[in-house]
């Protein structure tokens, strides 16, 4: 009777390594799936803040009409009410 008890202890003690061992992978995989989308996101913001500041510059007037315009129609839909 304690063979089949030490033997479904081993059963039960390799099984668990072999859990903490897919949970480690499955970590680690995550892990480096969430440093790629980071620094994928952190490089399309820095490319879109750019072109941004670049419309700005060229085009400074027309911008100021636009956050204007945008200013107004806000103002004006929260005043509806």
């Amino acid at each position: 009777m304690e063979t089949r008890y030490e033997s479904g202890s081993q059963t039960a003690q390799n099984v668990g390594q072999d859990i903490k061992e897919t949970g480690r992978e499955a970590a680690s995989k995550l892990t480096a799936a969430l440093n790629t989308a980071k620094t994928k996101i952190q490089e399309q913001t820095t490319a879109g803040a750019r072109a941004t500041d670049r419309a700005i510059r060229e085009h400074p007037y027309e911008s100021i009409g636009i956050a204007f315009g945008v200013g107004v129609l806000i103002g004006v839909l929260i005043n509806r009410r």
